[in-house]
């Protein structure tokens, strides 16, 4: 169980931070100040430090001496941005700003210990950019956390070899995927083997920001700028400078705050709200989106001329039900981890299990696997998790075996009747969409429901997923 330790001289928030770490299954001990945690406790041996900036006697970024490569994560609040993008250029991890939300704080502490479980197997040439070998060597590396994403099937080697050869540059990158697969690793990849390496990653979420405050969080704003401006603020991009800003969702971004940002790209500068004064910055910019950028810019919801400048190199992830066997690889990667926060080592998944997760279709990517995951092994009482431990819609995936079409009508002995035999390149989708097509002009939809093994509200469901139309006819009619 990780053992990390909280720094911070508000009681009430320390508390509060002590409780939540221990309901999520992390060993917790605590202290005031630097002093109190060097009287009290061996820094060093912590897998964690959990400190605020601003502490009496001596700043939380003593802690990063003191614990001798503990990975040090440091709490402060908006208004001393800068101070803690500096606490990281000293060697601080990463910091997360107050007030934070519970979920923020706890993705932050699982992704920095994932990361320290990783990095002694790291190459030692790690943030130069040179790639150790070809793209053979993508795979291993990418499996002992050089670019820290699992999975090696032939999308996702693509995908280690293309940020191999652009992590180097200072190219803008867009990255493309739908919700939940990952997109946010592949840019911190990007940054870590970059020369901005040793720099800040400054993430930002546009979809999470008001579009009324989205401006002065990325540009910043100048004293009396706008009612409530009661002092001057560094906003993100400049706090990004030297290093890599990360806009996620960017196609949430309004038309005003892409202005300028294409000043930025294009200039290398930015003017706070309310400041007629510009300055230089020397960002990287990576985005990502799951929207249709290039659709937006024809439709006016995005300016065409912000797009051209961010599509100079494209990355595509491909969602986890193209990912073949990856699936079963992530899932135990969840398990082996969620099993180590409640501190059991005997989970494993039952052949339901494996089958349901590898037949799946995961709408909700790799976010609803680590969810899935963490709900059975939370809820499992045996050794084994079975398939309904999950929690997922499995739909066909119950009649599965090794052959991914065996029990399923139209296949086996009588396959040759129908004109859409399953193949070996057919997925189990296809397959669902051909039957349907194929049937539905004589069946009920009672009937296709039944012969698919499925309830006919998943049949209804699936047929709206996949665009499939229910056809008019006096065969689909009931009453």
């Amino acid at each position: 169980m990780p053992h990390i330790l909280i720094v911070e001289d508000e009681t009430i928030i320390r508390s509060a931070l002590r409780r939540l770490l221990e309901r999520n299954q992390y060993q917790v001990s605590e202290a005031g100040s630097v002093q109190e945690a060097q009287e009290r406790f061996s820094i060093a041996t912590f897998d964690l430090i959990v400190s605020d900036l601003r502490l009496p006697g001596a700043p939380g970024t003593e802690l990063i001496k003191l614990g001798q490569g503990t990975p040090v994560l440091i709490m402060t609040s908006y208004a001393s941005l800068r101070s803690a993008v500096d606490s990281m250029k000293m060697g601080a991890v990463d910091y997360i700003a107050k007030p934070f939300d519970h979920d923020e704080m706890l993705q932050a502490v699982a992704r920095i210990l994932r990361d320290r479980q990783n990095a002694p197997a790291a190459p030692a040439e790690r943030g130069n950019g040179k790639s150790a070998g070809g793209d053979k060597a993508a795979a291993s590396n990418a499996a002992n956390g050089e670019i820290g994403i699992i999975g090696s099937c032939p999308p996702m080697q693509d995908l280690y070899s293309k940020i191999r050869k652009v992590a180097p540059t200072d190219s803008n990158v867009l990255i493309q995927g739908e919700s939940g697969t990952g997109k946010e690793l592949v840019a911190r990849a990007l940054h870590n083997l970059s020369r901005r390496a040793k720099a800040p990653m400054i993430s930002v979420n546009c979809a999470a920001i008001p579009e009324t405050l989205i401006e002065s969080e990325l540009f910043g704003h100048e004293k009396g700028a706008f009612t409530g401006a009661s002092a001057g603020r560094a906003g993100l991009v400049e706090a990004a400078d030297g290093g890599t800003l990360f806009l996620d969702e960017i196609g949430e971004l309004p038309l005003e705050a892409q202005a300028r940002l294409l000043r930025v790209l294009q200039e290398g500068e930015i003017r706070r709200v309310g400041s007629v004064q510009s300055q230089k910055v020397d960002v990287r910019l990576i985005a990502a989106t799951h929207r249709d950028l290039k659709n937006l810019a024809k439709v006016g919801q995005f300016r065409e001329d912000l797009y051209y400048r961010l599509h100079v190199i494209a990355l595509k992830l491909p969602a986890l039900r193209e990912r073949g066997a990856d699936v079963n690889e992530i899932a135990n990667a969840f398990l082996a981890r969620q099993s180590a926060r409640v501190g059991r080592n005997d989970l494993r998944f039952a052949h339901d299990a494996e089958q349901a997760i590898r037949h799946y279709s995961w709408p909700g990517n790799v976010r609803e696997l680590e969810n899935a995951v963490e709900r059975a092994v939370i809820l499992c009482e045996s050794p084994e998790i079975s398939a309904d431990l999950l929690g997922i819609d499995i739909e066909l995936s119950d009649l599965v075996d090794d052959d991914p079409f065996a029990g399923l009508p139209g296949t086996g002995s009588n396959a040759s009747n129908t004109s859409h035999e399953p193949t070996e390149d057919l997925s189990l989708e296809d397959y669902f969409q051909h039957f349907v097509l194929e049937h539905q002009d004589h069946m009920t939809e009672t009937e296709l429901a039944r012969k698919l093994g499925v309830s006919r509200k998943c049949l209804w469901e699936r047929r709206q997923r996949l665009g499939i139309p229910r056809r008019k006819s006096g065969a689909t009619s009931e009453s």
